[in-house]
Protein backbone atom coordinates (compact mmCIF):
# COMPACT_ATOMS: atom_id res chain seq x y z
CA UNK A 1 0.00 0.00 0.00
CA UNK A 2 1.45 3.29 -1.05
CA UNK A 3 -0.34 6.52 0.36
CA UNK A 4 -0.39 9.86 -1.76
CA UNK A 5 -1.15 13.32 -0.03
CA UNK A 6 -2.00 16.22 -1.61
CA UNK A 7 -2.56 18.84 0.16
CA UNK A 8 -2.94 21.67 -2.65
CA UNK A 9 -4.82 19.05 -5.62
CA UNK A 10 -7.20 20.74 -8.53
CA UNK A 11 -8.91 19.56 -11.14
CA UNK A 12 -6.89 19.62 -14.06
CA UNK A 13 -8.08 20.94 -17.53
CA UNK A 14 -6.41 20.53 -20.92
CA UNK A 15 -6.86 22.14 -24.05
CA UNK A 16 -5.41 21.05 -26.99
CA UNK A 17 -4.59 23.96 -29.87
CA UNK A 18 -2.55 24.65 -32.78
CA UNK A 19 -0.34 27.43 -31.67
CA UNK A 20 -0.69 29.65 -28.94
CA UNK A 21 -0.66 33.50 -29.58
CA UNK A 22 -0.88 36.26 -26.46
CA UNK A 23 -4.15 37.84 -26.98
CA UNK A 24 -5.81 35.66 -29.85
CA UNK A 25 -8.93 33.70 -29.62
CA UNK A 26 -8.41 30.29 -30.09
CA UNK A 27 -10.63 27.30 -31.24
CA UNK A 28 -9.48 24.00 -29.37
CA UNK A 29 -9.15 20.86 -31.40
CA UNK A 30 -9.96 18.86 -27.86
CA UNK A 31 -9.78 19.03 -24.10
CA UNK A 32 -10.21 16.73 -21.44
CA UNK A 33 -10.18 16.89 -17.63
CA UNK A 34 -8.19 15.18 -14.94
CA UNK A 35 -8.12 15.08 -11.01
CA UNK A 36 -4.74 16.45 -10.86
CA UNK A 37 -2.31 17.36 -8.58
CA UNK A 38 1.09 15.81 -8.15
CA UNK A 39 0.35 13.01 -5.25
CA UNK A 40 -3.48 12.39 -7.10
CA UNK A 41 -1.53 11.58 -10.58
CA UNK A 42 0.96 9.54 -7.95
CA UNK A 43 -2.26 7.35 -6.60
CA UNK A 44 -3.59 7.40 -9.98
CA UNK A 45 -0.60 6.20 -11.64
CA UNK A 46 -0.59 3.49 -9.52
CA UNK A 47 -4.22 1.85 -9.66
CA UNK A 48 -3.76 2.06 -13.42
CA UNK A 49 -0.85 -0.71 -13.09
CA UNK A 50 -2.69 -2.23 -10.27
CA UNK A 51 -0.78 -1.03 -7.05
CA UNK A 52 -2.47 -1.05 -3.94
CA UNK A 53 -2.75 3.09 -3.06
CA UNK A 54 -5.06 5.79 -1.08
CA UNK A 55 -5.10 9.48 -2.08
CA UNK A 56 -5.09 11.92 0.83
CA UNK A 57 -6.71 15.33 -0.39
CA UNK A 58 -8.71 18.23 0.68
CA UNK A 59 -12.03 18.43 -0.99
CA UNK A 60 -14.44 21.22 -0.90
CA UNK A 61 -16.97 23.04 -3.61
CA UNK A 62 -18.26 22.31 -6.79
CA UNK A 63 -14.73 21.33 -7.71
CA UNK A 64 -14.36 18.86 -4.77
CA UNK A 65 -17.52 17.19 -5.84
CA UNK A 66 -15.97 16.80 -9.36
CA UNK A 67 -12.86 16.20 -8.13
CA UNK A 68 -14.67 13.01 -6.17
CA UNK A 69 -16.54 11.64 -8.87
CA UNK A 70 -13.30 11.99 -11.22
CA UNK A 71 -11.19 9.76 -8.27
CA UNK A 72 -14.30 7.08 -8.18
CA UNK A 73 -14.10 6.72 -12.13
CA UNK A 74 -10.92 6.24 -12.24
CA UNK A 75 -11.32 3.76 -9.43
CA UNK A 76 -8.54 5.20 -6.99
CA UNK A 77 -9.28 4.43 -3.36
CA UNK A 78 -9.18 8.00 -1.47
CA UNK A 79 -10.35 9.38 1.82
CA UNK A 80 -11.13 13.06 1.03
CA UNK A 81 -10.98 15.73 4.42
CA UNK A 82 -13.79 18.52 4.10
CA UNK A 83 -12.80 21.88 4.19
CA UNK A 84 -14.60 25.16 3.20
CA UNK A 85 -13.05 26.42 0.70
CA UNK A 86 -13.36 25.22 -3.28
CA UNK A 87 -10.68 23.52 -5.00
CA UNK A 88 -8.46 25.13 -7.78
CA UNK A 89 -9.05 24.21 -11.62
CA UNK A 90 -5.66 24.21 -13.37
CA UNK A 91 -5.29 25.12 -17.32
CA UNK A 92 -2.84 23.14 -19.43
CA UNK A 93 -2.64 24.67 -22.95
CA UNK A 94 -1.36 22.27 -25.10
CA UNK A 95 0.47 22.61 -28.66
CA UNK A 96 1.24 19.85 -31.19
CA UNK A 97 5.22 19.62 -30.72
CA UNK A 98 4.07 19.15 -26.99
CA UNK A 99 5.24 22.22 -25.81
CA UNK A 100 2.81 22.89 -22.43
CA UNK A 101 1.48 26.24 -21.06
CA UNK A 102 -0.24 26.08 -17.32
CA UNK A 103 -2.41 28.38 -15.64
CA UNK A 104 -2.26 27.29 -12.11
CA UNK A 105 -5.17 28.49 -9.38
CA UNK A 106 -3.89 29.15 -5.51
CA UNK A 107 -6.05 26.99 -3.79
CA UNK A 108 -8.20 27.11 -1.12
CA UNK A 109 -7.33 28.85 2.16
CA UNK A 110 -6.77 25.98 4.70
CA UNK A 111 -7.91 26.79 8.44
CA UNK A 112 -5.37 25.60 11.04
CA UNK A 113 -7.87 22.72 11.94
CA UNK A 114 -8.23 21.75 8.69
CA UNK A 115 -4.75 21.04 8.26
CA UNK A 116 -4.64 19.39 11.28
CA UNK A 117 -7.55 17.28 9.86
CA UNK A 118 -5.22 16.75 6.75
CA UNK A 119 -2.28 15.96 8.53
CA UNK A 120 -4.48 13.50 10.76
CA UNK A 121 -5.77 11.58 7.66
CA UNK A 122 -2.97 11.19 6.44
CA UNK A 123 -1.22 9.55 9.22
CA UNK A 124 -4.63 7.42 9.93
CA UNK A 125 -4.28 6.61 6.19
CA UNK A 126 -0.52 5.57 6.47
CA UNK A 127 -1.04 2.31 9.27
CA UNK A 128 0.63 -0.32 7.71
CA UNK A 129 1.29 1.36 4.25
CA UNK A 130 4.99 0.56 2.53
CA UNK A 131 5.22 4.00 1.88
CA UNK A 132 3.76 7.59 2.16
CA UNK A 133 4.49 10.55 -0.59
CA UNK A 134 3.75 13.81 0.13
CA UNK A 135 3.62 16.52 -3.10
CA UNK A 136 3.16 19.51 -4.61
CA UNK A 137 2.69 22.63 -3.54
CA UNK A 138 1.11 23.81 0.03
CA UNK A 139 -2.53 25.77 -0.25
CA UNK A 140 -2.80 29.09 1.52
CA UNK A 141 -3.26 28.27 5.17
CA UNK A 142 -0.47 25.68 5.43
CA UNK A 143 2.80 26.31 7.27
CA UNK A 144 5.68 25.96 5.35
CA UNK A 145 6.58 23.12 8.29
CA UNK A 146 3.88 21.21 7.30
CA UNK A 147 5.80 18.62 4.96
CA UNK A 148 8.57 18.45 7.76
CA UNK A 149 6.07 17.71 10.38
CA UNK A 150 4.67 15.06 8.40
CA UNK A 151 8.03 13.28 7.51
CA UNK A 152 8.92 13.21 11.66
CA UNK A 153 5.71 11.98 12.59
CA UNK A 154 5.72 8.90 9.67
CA UNK A 155 8.78 8.28 10.10
CA UNK A 156 8.42 7.66 14.05
CA UNK A 157 5.93 5.23 12.88
CA UNK A 158 8.98 3.04 11.20
CA UNK A 159 7.02 3.80 7.61
CA UNK A 160 8.92 5.12 4.75
CA UNK A 161 8.42 8.54 3.07
CA UNK A 162 9.04 10.45 0.16
CA UNK A 163 8.91 14.40 -0.61
CA UNK A 164 7.80 15.62 -4.01
CA UNK A 165 8.09 19.67 -3.25
CA UNK A 166 9.77 22.52 -4.03
CA UNK A 167 9.84 26.33 -3.11
CA UNK A 168 9.89 27.18 0.58
CA UNK A 169 8.93 24.12 2.29
CA UNK A 170 11.08 21.68 0.55
CA UNK A 171 14.42 22.60 2.42
CA UNK A 172 12.44 22.13 6.03
CA UNK A 173 10.90 18.72 4.70
CA UNK A 174 14.81 17.84 3.56
CA UNK A 175 16.27 18.65 7.11
CA UNK A 176 13.57 16.30 8.66
CA UNK A 177 15.42 13.34 6.21
CA UNK A 178 12.43 11.40 4.22
CA UNK A 179 13.90 8.37 3.05
CA UNK A 180 13.30 9.97 -0.70
CA UNK A 181 13.03 12.96 -2.40
CA UNK A 182 12.00 13.52 -6.10
CA UNK A 183 13.10 17.30 -7.65
CA UNK A 184 13.55 18.32 -10.66
CA UNK A 185 16.76 19.55 -12.75
CA UNK A 186 15.44 23.41 -11.80
CA UNK A 187 13.77 22.13 -8.01
CA UNK A 188 17.23 20.76 -7.47
CA UNK A 189 19.25 23.38 -8.99
CA UNK A 190 16.81 25.45 -6.00
CA UNK A 191 17.58 23.09 -3.17
CA UNK A 192 21.00 23.20 -3.01
CA UNK A 193 20.87 27.31 -3.96
CA UNK A 194 23.46 26.82 -7.46
CA UNK A 195 23.11 26.02 -10.87
CA UNK A 196 23.59 22.21 -12.30
CA UNK A 197 24.30 22.59 -15.95
CA UNK A 198 25.70 18.95 -16.07
CA UNK A 199 24.82 15.82 -15.18
CA UNK A 200 27.99 15.17 -12.95
CA UNK A 201 27.13 18.74 -11.21
CA UNK A 202 23.61 17.12 -10.40
CA UNK A 203 25.18 14.12 -9.60
CA UNK A 204 27.39 16.00 -7.26
CA UNK A 205 24.33 17.79 -5.87
CA UNK A 206 22.51 14.60 -4.88
CA UNK A 207 25.54 12.92 -3.14
CA UNK A 208 25.38 15.85 -0.60
CA UNK A 209 21.55 15.12 0.31
CA UNK A 210 22.64 11.43 0.16
CA UNK A 211 25.85 12.14 2.77
CA UNK A 212 23.36 14.51 4.67
CA UNK A 213 20.76 11.52 5.23
CA UNK A 214 18.41 11.33 2.38
CA UNK A 215 18.23 7.95 1.31
CA UNK A 216 17.30 7.87 -2.34
CA UNK A 217 17.51 11.14 -4.31
CA UNK A 218 16.05 10.50 -7.48
CA UNK A 219 16.22 13.69 -9.79
CA UNK A 220 13.89 14.56 -13.17
CA UNK A 221 15.62 15.69 -16.17
CA UNK A 222 13.18 16.00 -18.64
CA UNK A 223 14.02 14.96 -22.14
CA UNK A 224 17.74 13.81 -20.26
CA UNK A 225 15.69 11.17 -18.52
CA UNK A 226 16.83 10.35 -14.78
CA UNK A 227 19.32 10.24 -12.49
CA UNK A 228 18.87 8.07 -9.02
CA UNK A 229 21.80 8.42 -6.54
CA UNK A 230 21.81 6.49 -3.34
CA UNK A 231 25.22 5.87 -0.51
CA UNK A 232 26.31 3.11 -2.90
CA UNK A 233 25.84 4.14 -6.61
CA UNK A 234 24.64 6.22 -9.10
CA UNK A 235 22.32 5.05 -12.32
CA UNK A 236 20.83 7.59 -15.11
CA UNK A 237 18.19 6.00 -17.16
CA UNK A 238 16.62 7.09 -20.23
CA UNK A 239 13.81 6.24 -23.35
CA UNK A 240 13.20 7.82 -26.97
CA UNK A 241 10.19 9.17 -27.26
CA UNK A 242 9.80 10.33 -30.89
CA UNK A 243 6.06 12.07 -30.66
CA UNK A 244 5.80 13.54 -27.16
CA UNK A 245 1.49 14.72 -26.77
CA UNK A 246 2.43 16.11 -23.01
CA UNK A 247 4.48 16.57 -20.20
CA UNK A 248 1.83 17.34 -17.47
CA UNK A 249 2.25 14.77 -14.82
CA UNK A 250 4.98 12.58 -16.17
CA UNK A 251 7.33 13.18 -13.51
CA UNK A 252 4.56 12.24 -10.99
CA UNK A 253 4.57 8.94 -13.23
CA UNK A 254 7.56 8.76 -13.12
CA UNK A 255 7.71 9.46 -9.10
CA UNK A 256 4.97 6.38 -8.65
CA UNK A 257 6.87 3.75 -11.10
CA UNK A 258 9.74 4.50 -8.68
CA UNK A 259 7.83 3.74 -5.37
CA UNK A 260 6.26 0.61 -7.10
CA UNK A 261 9.45 -0.65 -7.37
CA UNK A 262 10.91 -0.10 -4.33
CA UNK A 263 7.75 -1.25 -2.73
CA UNK A 264 8.16 -4.39 -4.39
CA UNK A 265 11.69 -5.13 -3.83
CA UNK A 266 13.62 -4.06 -7.06
CA UNK A 267 17.01 -3.01 -6.82
CA UNK A 268 17.47 1.07 -6.83
CA UNK A 269 18.75 0.82 -11.03
CA UNK A 270 15.50 -1.72 -11.69
CA UNK A 271 13.35 0.99 -10.06
CA UNK A 272 14.63 3.40 -12.01
CA UNK A 273 13.67 1.56 -15.34
CA UNK A 274 10.41 1.05 -14.34
CA UNK A 275 10.04 4.68 -13.37
CA UNK A 276 11.63 5.90 -16.33
CA UNK A 277 9.15 3.68 -18.34
CA UNK A 278 6.05 4.95 -16.38
CA UNK A 279 6.79 8.60 -16.84
CA UNK A 280 8.34 8.12 -20.54
CA UNK A 281 4.61 6.30 -21.51
CA UNK A 282 2.73 9.91 -19.37
CA UNK A 283 4.36 11.20 -22.28
CA UNK A 284 2.85 9.88 -25.05
CA UNK A 285 -0.57 10.80 -23.71
CA UNK A 286 -3.55 13.70 -23.94
CA UNK A 287 -3.72 15.65 -21.18
CA UNK A 288 -2.62 14.58 -17.80
CA UNK A 289 -3.97 10.87 -18.14
CA UNK A 290 -1.40 7.93 -16.69
CA UNK A 291 -0.54 5.38 -18.51
CA UNK A 292 -2.06 1.58 -17.86
CA UNK A 293 -0.29 -1.98 -18.29
CA UNK A 294 -0.94 -1.47 -22.56
CA UNK A 295 0.52 1.89 -22.96
CA UNK A 296 3.77 0.87 -21.39
CA UNK A 297 4.48 -1.50 -24.22
CA UNK A 298 7.33 -0.55 -26.58
CA UNK A 299 9.11 1.65 -24.55
CA UNK A 300 12.51 0.58 -23.66
CA UNK A 301 14.39 2.05 -20.62
CA UNK A 302 18.36 2.37 -21.05
CA UNK A 303 19.88 2.04 -17.70
CA UNK A 304 23.69 3.18 -17.56
CA UNK A 305 25.55 2.29 -14.20
CA UNK A 306 28.34 5.05 -15.35
CA UNK A 307 26.65 8.12 -16.72
CA UNK A 308 28.88 10.65 -18.20
CA UNK A 309 29.27 13.41 -16.04
CA UNK A 310 30.45 15.99 -18.67
CA UNK A 311 26.63 15.75 -20.33
CA UNK A 312 25.37 19.07 -20.71
CA UNK A 313 21.38 19.23 -19.77
CA UNK A 314 18.86 20.61 -21.76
Amino acid sequence: MIVSLTPNPSIDRAIVIDALLRGEVHRATSSRIDPGGKGVNVSRALAAQGTATIAVLPSGGPEGHLMDELLDTAGVARRSVPVSGSLRMNISVLEPDGTTTKLNEPGPQLSPAEVDALLTATLDAADGASWVVACGSLPPGAPTTFYADLVTRVRERGIRVAVDSSGAPMPLAVAARPNLIKPNHEELAELVGHDLPTLGDVRAAARDLVADGIEVVAVSLGSDGALLVTADEAVHAGAAITVPLSTVGAGDCMLAGLLHGLSTGKRPADALATAVTWGSAAVTLPGSRVPTPSDLVGIHAEVTHTPDPSLVLR
